[in-house]
């Protein structure tokens, strides 16, 4: 359980990365890692997530300007939901690898959509659409998308559900961007289709119920 959570943490890092360049289309590859300051790049140390935070009492080391605590947030939210989602579908309910690694890059995905849309108000065509394309591709081999029993069973029943879920999800969050225009965007829409095509029909309706109550109390919360 502690190696994947410990996992988690640097793949928080590397979401932390995500966060900071896609908003402002940087490569996430060739560039090397920086302090988000002062810009000095990072050493060694540096690398250890939450730790070197709380070791460096969340300054940078070399300016001292304090680190925004959005990083080791992240960092520890992430690490958090790999030791979650490890012990809930392998221990629990014994589970195979590819669906914890289904669900770990689902996981990934949505953090850096959702803190990027927090911090920006923005949701980034270019990672919805690769996000859309590799749901619908793990759908030919998941397990773990039902299908319900109307529908063939086998890969093509898996992939009918993850298309009829996207599209659902697409028409949900389009009928509420067109009712309720200031608080919708089109790329809320897009999330939406992209959520339906993860989670399949029906669990599409569950999904979309709790995104409204989560993102609601969220709002009261911010505000």
């Amino acid at each position: 359980m502690s190696a994947i959570i410990l996992i988690g943490l640097f793949a928080g890092r590397f979401l932390n990365v995500c966060i900071d360049r896609l908003p402002k289309e940087l490569s996430i590859i060739t560039l090397p890692s920086r302090y988000p300051i002062c810009g000095h790049k990072l050493g060694i140390l540096d690398f250890f997530p939450v730790f070197s935070y709380l070791l460096r009492r969340g300054r940078c080391r070399y300016c001292q300007t304090p680190i925004p605590l959005r990083l080791p947030i992240v960092e520890g939210v992430t690490g958090l939901m790999f030791g979650f989602l490890y012990r809930e579908i392998v221990i629990v309910r014994e589970g195979t690898l590819v669906e914890l690694g289904v669900f770990l890059i689902y996981a990934c995905l949505l953090i850096v959509i959702f803190v990027i849309d927090l911090e920006h108000q923005l949701v980034l065509n270019r990672i919805t659409y690769p996000a859309m394309a590799l749901a619908l591709a793990f759908s030919f081999f998941w397990p773990g998308l039902e299908v319900v029993s109307f529908f063939p069973q086998g890969t093509l029943g898996r992939v009918i559900t993850s298309l009829l879920g996207g599209a659902l999800g697409l028409n949900f969050m389009a009928l509420s961007a067109i009712i309720y225009r200031t608080g919708w965007g089109l790329g809320d829409v897009k999330l939406g289709a992209l959520i339906g095509l993860m989670t399949g029909f029906p669990l599409v309706f569950a999904a979309w119920l709790l995104s409204v109550i989560s993102g609601g109390l969220l709002v009261i919360i911010l505000l």
